[in-house]
């Protein structure tokens, strides 16, 4: 478990760990069980970056501040990495080529028109759905939810059904890695977890707990319809497909978080 705990931190985040002793498929299934857990260490580092923001800048002007800071703090403590994943695979995808070819595409240093555009909007539309989110009283919910539930869209992107696209790289050696029992019980255990941050959050009516379950389905839904898109497109998953899942959940999710 430790070897799974050190590579879900180590592919994950940009948190410093001694990397794993053995790299196999049991471990990589492991670290990938435990992709909602980092998402929650993360989204708790994002949510206490957010209030001290509201704490040096007291007033209600501060939202559109607050949601900058959370959405750049989530990306400096995954370095980036699924934000580069979102604008490879919107380039894979753009190129109108398929398998192969699309492949050599994404592995490109540069960022094509495709990424740049869909980069941008993602990070405009994240922002704005948060600061929407804070102004409703949901703030909590939208961020650190968003954060473990896209988390888990990496989770199921990564089971049995779904084939990596080469056989180099991080989707090859975390494809296919997850069952069906334990991916079933880890979404579960998010599921209970959104229920009890529902419950918790001051400002939100216990009625809300609904539409954040409801919220999180959808998340998954999209990144999935992202994944099926991409297996269809690459023959499977790659690192940056699974970057691009995670972002697609998180903006799913605060957008159907943040509307009435």
């Amino acid at each position: 478990m430790t070897d799974a705990i050190r590579l879900a931190l180590g592919t994950l985040t940009a948190i410093r760990v001694p990397a794993p002793r053995v790299v196999d498929r049991r471990t990589a299934g492991r670290a990938m069980l435990l992709a909602p857990l980092v998402g929650l260490l993360l989204g708790l580092i994002a949510e206490a970056a957010a209030l001290s923001v509201r704490w040096l800048v007291p007033g209600i002007s501060d939202r559109l501040l607050v949601a900058v800071v959370a959405v750049g703090f989530l990306a400096v403590l995954t370095r980036g990495l699924h934000l580069d994943g979102l604008a490879d695979t919107a380039d894979g995808f753009g190129s109108g080529r398929r398998g192969a070819e699309a492949l050599s595409v994404m592995r490109r240093s540069d960022v094509g028109p495709f990424g740049v555009v869909t980069l941008v909007l993602v990070l405009l539309l994240e922002v704005a759905a948060l600061d929407v989110a804070l102004l409703r009283g949901r703030g909590t919910v939208a961020l650190v939810g968003g954060v473990v539930v896209s988390r888990l869209a990496i989770t199921w992107a990564t089971r049995r059904s779904v084939p990596a696209a080469s056989s180099e790289g991080l989707g090859a050696a975390v494809a296919s890695t997850v069952r069906p029992l334990p991916l079933v019980l880890v979404s579960l255990a998010v599921m209970g977890f959104l229920v009890a941050l529902g419950l918790w959050e001051d400002d939100v009516a216990s009625s809300f707990v609904g539409h954040v379950l409801v919220a999180a389905a959808l998340a998954i839904l999209a990144s999935q319809l992202l994944v099926s898109r991409a297996v269809s497109r690459f023959g499977g998953v790659t690192g940056d497909v699974l970057g691009a899942a995670a972002e697609t959940a998180f903006l799913v999710f605060v957008l159907a978080v943040s509307v009435r």
